[in-house]
């Protein structure tokens, strides 16, 4: 169930942040799969709603027109536009209107393909701005005509603010009926925020006669269907729906038809009861009969499929044959049309098995054939009708008869259920007296009155889940949140307990590099050849078929090949996000598939990968254009992996295909090689699509790096004593790394020297050619005294010493 927030605030006020409503909405049990920003990507300085100030002709194009636009800047703007629904003299539309810089979707490409709106000359006028179709802001796929927005839209406010919605994903269980549909939601939500939902009870303005003897209802098997009412239009005007009703269908996964149709969906929606709409002059003899199909019977239904029915199915019928599968589709003879003038509403309550099972044997999926197979409340038809009704009033310019047919008879009983305080202590292990039990009860709409030590509760007709008392105490649970339930223990004893080191330090590895700032991501384990090329300059080098594990029955093209390596699934990773978000920081652990010659199975070592990309620093008022991460951030990431699992790494200049030579080095530990990390090539970035920024990669062998964590750490004593700190200038050849100069310091110091660190790297005049100066800070400290001025003094030459011999250094004049 997707459900559009700015719908949802027609029926209940909403304050709280949508992060935190869908929390509260999914440990409540309405489990919010996704959160879908309509129109976030709409940049509102450059997409705004406009106004046509005039429509002319195109000097050097006869299907061209110069529309004129104001935006609400000091002057309108003309641009080129071929829409056939803009035409010569019109003025005064809205329009969706984009500016040069705005990243809109291609229309004429397919797919989803996002583009840069940038000043062009069409047929020699040029053309700064575009007025947008539905398919260029990513609405749908329609790219015949520019959208006209309702006539009350603000001019120059940005589209986003206008047309921008927030629709939540609601992955509902089939227990929960009554919130498949917009009241229903609203429902819970006023109850789980305290908010007060407004849900009017809808009334249609009936002007046209009684609708009695226009037509005639009856039920001839009450056991499927329970009621079956009917609404009367009359003089309807077939067209599109208004943007608003069809942008609502569109974000709630529907797709409009005409005003119609989209209206009997509209309320289906809304309010969970589906709806019908039949041409009224295709009803033969002005006569509805809901009875089973007869053996042998046919329909062909609104999708053009024939149908051959049994006798276990229930039809809509009228004075002739069938006109409908009843719950699952209408039939094509009675469809309406744009030459359709009267409409026939339906709203009925069927059996939720009967139409299941219609709907699996006719092979027919659809919107109403999902909820009547949870069930509906048959108190729903008439407020569903009257809605639609006043809809088509409003919108197709109808004339609604007055009064309903309505044929009721198996009529919903009242339910009421006792609880007791003892009885929600036993399930919930939660102490709540009667009163407390009452509110709680009260705030979903049950009718409670507190007798003794007992709740009575009555219950809404549209909660058709709730039969016992174990039903209330869930709503109960629910409301008060599964999260603040206490936990007990359970009275037994438990099994030993075997430690897992190798998943035990698989976390350790996860939980270090979240504790960074990195997110995890699981990608998929299969790739196809054409995406691990890119991960060399010119997508070509070798990779050959047979050095990969193909799958017999890929199910696409783009997941053919088990992969080797976890660096392009990243960096793919990294362009689908980079839509959403400026900075990325990932790490995935995952396994790889070598093939052994000779043997059926293949190696599956894990793997570590990290890719970073993006600026270093969240945006900030005190640096108004912070720097991108580069190769010493993803370096710093490494090492303090390393110093968590108690490791001291060592880093070497390699080549990598992937990586930018110069910004690439291999990682070994304890001089075991673990993997290589290093800032993407440029072409190889260009490849993946990424934008022209820096991106770190690392690639490292999670099975080489656990084996070089102690089991056990050791941790020293801190001194009593103070410290020495001094600094150390030295010139050596360009050729040798900061690294092996610090790792001599550090042998040539002994167990006094407690830390080495670099600070300052320096070439210049001072400085002989081929020569640089590094700075190192030094600390001396001893665990048993104060050193003396003596005792560094001897440590100092001692380094110098060692650092003239083995590497020719010398001291910084």
């Amino acid at each position: 169930m997707r459900v559009p927030l700015r719908w949802l605030k027609e029926y209940v006020d909403i304050t709280w942040p949508i992060e935190k409503l869908a929390e509260r909405l999914t440990l409540a049990g309405l489990e919010v799969a996704a959160i879908e920003r309509i129109g976030e990507e709409w940049d509102p300085a450059k997409i705004r709603v406009g106004q046509v100030v005039d429509v002319s002709p195109h000097p050097n194009a006869d299907r061209l027109t110069l529309v004129t636009v104001d935006y609400g800047a000091a002057e309108p703007m003309t641009v080129v536009t071929g829409a056939p629904n803009l035409q010569i003299g019109d003025r005064g539309q809205k329009v969706a209107f984009a500016l040069a810089g705005a990243r809109l979707i291609d229309g004429h490409a397919e797919g989803k393909k996002w583009v840069e709106l940038r000043p062009s000359r069409i047929r020699g006028v040029l053309s700064a701005g575009m007025v947008c179709s539905e398919k260029e802001l990513g609405l749908s796929d329609y790219h015949d005509e520019v959208i006209i927005l309702p006539d009350d839209a603000p001019m120059g406010v940005p589209l986003r603010d206008y047309l921008g919605d927030v629709v939540l994903d609601l992955d509902l269980t089939p227990n929960l009926t009554h919130c498949f549909s917009i009241v229903g939601v609203a429902r819970e939500v006023a109850a789980l925020t305290g908010a007060k939902a407004r849900i009017p009870v809808p009334k249609a303005k009936a002007t046209g006669p009684a609708i009695g003897g226009q037509i005639k209802v009856s039920i001839a098997d009450p056991n499927l269907c329970a009621r079956y009412s009917a609404a009367l239009v009359r003089d309807v005007k077939v067209g599109p729906s208004p943007l608003w009703m069809q942008h609502r269908l569109r974000l709630a996964g529907l797709r409009p038809l005409n005003n119609v149709v989209d209206i009997t969906n509209y309320c289906m929606l809304e309010w969970g009861q589906p709806l019908h709409a039949f041409d009224y002059d295709r009803i033969r003899g002005q006569t509805i009969v809901v009875r089973r199909a007869r053996p042998g019977e046919r329909i062909t239904t609104l999708d053009g499929q024939e149908h051959v029915l049994d006798p276990e199915m229930l039809l809509i019928t009228d004075g002739e044959g069938p006109v409908a599968v009843a719950g699952v589709m209408g039939g094509l003879e009675s469809e309406v049309t744009e030459k359709t003038t009267n409409v026939l509403i339906e709203a009925a309550n069927f059996n939720n098995i009967s139409v299941r099972r219609t709907s699996q044997l006719l092979k027919i999926p659809s919107e109403a054939a999902m909820r009547f197979g949870k069930g509906v409340d048959p108190e729903l038809t008439v407020i569903a009708l009257a809605r639609a009704a006043e809809l088509m009033r409003l919108l197709c310019d109808g004339e609604v008869a007055d009064g309903f047919a309505d044929a009721y008879p198996v009529r919903s009983s009242v339910k009421r259920i006792s609880i007791t305080a003892r009885e929600v202590r036993r399930i919930l292990g939660i102490e709540l007296s009667v009163t407390r039990i009452a509110e709680l009860l009260s705030a979903l709409e049950y009718q409670c009155d507190v007798i003794g030590d007992e709740v009575h509760v009555t219950l809404p007709t549209y909660r058709l889940d709730v039969s016992i008392p174990a039903d209330l105490i869930e709503d109960i649970a629910r409301l008060i949140g599964y999260d603040n339930i206490p936990m007990t223990l359970m009275s037994d004893v438990l099994p030993p307990q075997r430690d897992n080191p190798r998943l035990e330090l698989e976390e350790r590895i996860r939980d270090i590099l979240v504790g960074v700032g990195l997110d995890e991501v699981i990608t998929y384990s299969l790739t196809n050849l054409r995406s691990v090329a890119l991960l060399s300059p010119g997508g070509e080098e070798g990779f050959p078929q047979e050095d990969y594990i193909r799958i017999a029955n890929p199910l696409t093209p783009e997941r053919e090949y088990m992969r080797r390596t976890l660096m392009n699934s990243l960096l793919e990773t990294l362009r689908h996000n980079l839509r959403y978000t400026d900075r990325i920081a990932v790490f995935e652990i995952g396994r790889v598939y070598l093939p052994v010659p000779g043997e059926p199975l293949p190696q599956e070592p894990r793997r570590l990968g990290i890719a970073m990309t993006g600026p270093r620093m969240p945006r900030s008022w005190m640096e108004s254009a912070p720097s991108d991460v580069d190769f010493y951030d993803l370096k710093g990431v490494v090492e303090t992996l390393l110093a968590r699992l108690g490791l001291v790494g060592a880093y070497e200049p390699v080549g990598h295909p992937t990586l930018q030579p110069g910004r690439t080095a291999k990682l070994s530990v304890g001089g075991v090689n673990i993997g290589v990390l290093g800032e993407v090539h440029p072409v190889v970035r260009s490849q993946f699509d990424l934008p022209e920024r820096t991106v770190c990669l690392a690639e490292f062998d999670l099975e080489a790096l656990e084996a070089q964590v102690p089991a056990v750490r050791y941790y020293q004593t801190l001194s009593r004593y103070p410290a020495v700190v001094e600094d150390l200038a030295i010139v050596v050849d360009e050729s040798i790394p900061a690294a092996k100069v610090r790792e001599v310091i550090v042998e040539a110091g002994g167990e006094l020297l407690r830390g080495v660190s670099l600070f300052d790297l320096y070439r210049g005049d001072s400085i002989p050619a081929g020569k640089k100066s590094l700075t190192f800070s030094l600390t001396y400290q001893s665990l048993e005294h104060t050193l003396t001025d003596r005792q560094v003094q001897a440590i100092r030459e001692r380094i110098i010493k060692r650092l003239a011999k083995e590497l020719g250094a010398k001291l910084r004049a």
